[in-house]
């Protein structure tokens, strides 16, 4: 069975110069961080030590800052579920407002009766009557 690689755990690892990079990808020449932990990493490989074996060493040492990824314990679940819950939340949220924005009940007194929609002969000669009275 192959052995996890070198750069599979410095992808796991955060720098710690402050650069923000993992420990593979960090870009200072002479990096103070980078590569006294690739050398670390190299020896604990080479003593046969697992991938969780490494990470959870490091871990211990520098605190769990060192890690790339939050671990899935404790409060650290709470950082991989919230994004997705907050997403979640306002999906529903939007759609709720939607739904019931597009089924507003329209108010009774807003729309007219049927039959006022076609002019009787009556109306024909009240409106008239009322024309005459205005003209006159």
């Amino acid at each position: 069975m192959k052995g996890p690689s070198q750069t599979e755990i410095e992808e796991s690892l955060t720098c710690q110069c402050g650069c923000g990079l993992t420990v593979h990808s960090c870009n200072h020449l002479q990096c103070p961080s980078a590569i006294p932990l690739k050398g670390e990493i190299a020896e604990h490989l080479a003593a046969g030590q697992t991938r969780a074996e490494i990470l959870t060493g490091f871990s211990s040492t520098y605190g769990e800052k060192i890690l790339s990824a939050p671990t899935m314990t404790g409060f650290n679940v709470v950082a991989w579920v919230m994004p997705f819950l907050a997403v979640f939340v306002a999906t529903v949220a939007v759609v709720a407002f939607v739904v019931r924005w597009r089924t507003r009940a329209v108010p009774a007194s807003a729309t007219p009766p049927v039959e006022d929609d076609v002019p009787t002969a009556e109306r024909r000669a009240r409106l008239q009557a009322e024309l005459d009275r205005f003209d006159g």
